[in-house]
């Protein structure tokens, strides 16, 4: 695989130039990154990608004024998505933790990733401000794509409540939803994706939910409406995880269950 990856936006797509040859014109952020950041050079092969699994392999070609790249396309392929969709539900955290748990859920393949408001949530978000956390969360979503090879981007929902989260009809259509959970009657995480085998003739689920709290997790009502709502409490194992290790462990743990 080429080193050099570059994102192109679904609303941009490759024009024809004449005859059958066919190429992309990157935009400025996107050129900028490519040659100064990673410093291509003509001849370079490169990786282009919508987010939505189509790749084209490609040859950067040319730079004009410093501003577009051209890269001439050599082939095309559109990527399967992964065999799981993951959706996490995440308790808004302090500080930028949130922005490396986009990191780390984009290069496990996470489908969706919705931050939630809840009630031990710290962080506190106006119109405005969330608009601007979404938007970086998206462009740290990218750099993590281009970095792990992923051909997909995760939907960065906006920030929810944790009610309107699980009434999301994505959400409420998981074959799994689980709950990240030290309160009692918590049930090991590989007994939980054993008994759904067990269940469905030994095929792993096709779409799992993962709701998460922040520092110092979910409350005893929040987890109790997630279980009013037929989610399963699942433990993590015996430590106290942040919940930055608590997202990346539950969602390796179901990625590696649903490969298999």
């Amino acid at each position: 695989m080429p080193d050099f990856r570059v994102y192109l936006p679904p609303a941009t797509r490759p024009t024809r130039t004449g005859g059958n040859s066919t190429e992309i014109v990157l935009p400025q952020a996107e050129t900028h990154h490519l040659v100064n950041v990673n410093r291509a050079r003509p001849g370079d092969a490169v990786v282009a990608f919508d987010g939505q699994g189509a790749e084209w392999i490609c040859r950067l070609e040319r730079v004009e004024a410093k501003k577009s790249a051209i890269l001439r396309i050599e082939s095309s392929a559109t990527r399967p998505p992964l065999p799981c969709a993951l959706i996490l539900g995440q308790g808004l955290p302090k500080g930028g933790v949130m922005e490396e748990i986009v990191r780390q859920a984009t290069e496990l393949g996470a489908a969706s990733i919705v931050p939630l408001a809840t009630s031990r949530s710290e962080v506190r978000l106006e119109a405005d401000r969330a608009d601007k956390k979404i938007e970086k969360w998206r462009t740290t979503a990218i750099e993590a794509a281009k970095q792990c090879g992923n051909p997909f981007l995760p939907d960065i929902a906006p920030v929810l409540a944790v009610d309107v989260f699980l009434d999301r009809p994505q959400v409420r259509e998981a074959e799994l939803r689980l709950v990240a959970s030290l309160h009692p009657g918590a049930r090991p995480l590989r007994d939980v994706l054993a008994d759904f085998r067990a269940a469905h003739d030994g095929r792993p689920p096709r779409s799992a939910a993962w709701l998460i709290g922040p520092e110092g997790d979910l409350t005893a009502e929040e987890v109790g409406a997630a279980l009013a709502a037929g989610w399963t409490p699942a433990s993590l194992g015996p430590l106290v995880l942040r919940c930055d290790t608590a997202a990346a462990f539950a969602l390796s743990v179901l990625r590696c269950d649903t490969e298999a």
